[in-house]
């Protein structure tokens, strides 16, 4: 695939040339090989942004050249009508001919134009030649991403994508079991002490993101009673953390708690309906030569979720959480799985020492 169309224009060794944006997640790899199996002199897949109509195609042309919705357009994106389609108008990834580069389009200016976009500049060209231009949806592609939002100052810019692109953020940040605690919570659900409930949550991903993109802030607190992040400027059972709201995820991490915390709370405590609502979401480090453990406390929750975000053995040693009620320990927590347990009156408990490395944990006060 060469670089440029004028490349392809130049090289008669050049059977395709295949244009795809930044906005483009294409998820199925045989995608090139299915277009080129179509024979079409300009094909493109039909891809549309999640849960919406927007996509990378138009079914008809208004009089003035510009886009029109075609009869059969929502059934097309939606696939209720499955084939290849001659279609107008395509952009943003789309596969063409060498030959027909060389030959129909190889005297025309594909992209340029003062008073259009590149875009509508090469399918106009595309029409006024003859070529017709089509899309398929026979197969399932991929989707567009909304790049509008996305931030390239932050370390890791994906992270804050769970509103724009809901399915990729799920696909790189939950963790592959996750829809199967609701198919066999037997074998992904475990319960190591009483009311304490053990699930996947977070990927690998997620957890190495996350605290490389804390470590990166850097603004870690003292652990020291006086806060004055917090109401009041006083916690009563200090950590070593960094805040959610500093590193502006706070609205991230909430939509976070009410898509896929709620839903595993309300099967593991059923008759109880979350409010998802939570002020105090932090990551916390314990290391031996800085607070190596935690005091035993109640949280100011109703329930809390701690997600382990490294591995013991590996990143650190000791550590752990002990329920004092139950004389219950869980010392081997696994990375990307979160602890559920309640907050308030029974689970007094508490951080056990960090003997070596750094331990990063992941703690939500829900429903405080």
């Amino acid at each position: 695939v060469p670089v440029d169309v004028g490349a392809c224009q130049k090289d008669p060794g050049c059977d395709y040339f295949f244009s795809i944006d930044s906005d483009v997640a294409l998820t199925n790899p045989d995608t090139l090989r299915l277009l080129i199996q179509e024979n079409r002199p300009v094909i493109a897949p039909v891809l549309s942004k999640h849960g919406k109509l927007w996509s990378n195609f138009w079914g008809a042309l208004s009089p003035e050249g510009f886009y029109s919705r075609s009869e059969d357009y929502i059934e097309i994106v939606q696939a209720k009508r499955v084939g290849v389609w001659n279609v107008p108008y395509l952009t943003q990834v789309y596969l063409v001919q060498g030959p027909i580069l060389r030959s129909k389009l190889s005297q025309v200016q594909l992209y340029k134009d003062p008073d259009l976009d590149s875009d509508m500049v090469f399918c106009r060209s595309v029409r006024e030649q003859g070529v017709f231009m089509f899309v398929s949806n026979r197969d399932e592609f991929g989707r567009l991403v909304s790049t509008s939002n996305f931030n390239t100052t932050r370390l890791h810019p994906d992270m804050w994508q769970i509103f724009d692109n809901p399915m990729d953020w799920r696909e790189k940040y939950i963790h592959e079991n996750y829809s199967k605690i609701f198919e066999d919570e037997k074998n992904f659900v475990e319960q190591p002490c009483p009311d304490v409930y053990w699930f996947p949550a977070f990927s690998e991903k997620m957890c190495d993101d996350l605290v490389e993109t804390m470590e990166d802030h850097g603004q870690w607190s003292g652990g020291s009673h006086k806060d004055e992040r917090l109401a009041g400027g006083y916690e009563n059972v200090p950590t070593v953390d960094i805040h959610m709201n500093q590193i502006d995820f706070e609205k991230e991490w909430l939509k976070f708690l009410k898509e896929y915390i709620v839903p595993v709370t309300e099967k593991l405590y059923p008759g109880y309906y979350p409010k998802a609502q939570a002020v105090m979401n932090f990551v916390v480090r314990y290391r031996p030569d800085e607070q190596p453990s935690l005091r035993p406390h109640h949280d100011s929750s109703t329930f809390t979720i701690n997600i382990a975000l490294n591995s013991k053995n590996q990143d650190y040693q000791g550590g752990g959480c002990r329920f004092l009620r139950y004389d219950c320990k869980v010392e081997a927590p696994r990375k990307g799985w979160s602890f559920m347990h309640p907050g308030r009156l029974t689970h007094y408990h508490e951080g056990l020492p960090v003997t070596q490395g750094t331990r990063y944990i992941m703690v939500s006060f829900v429903d405080p």
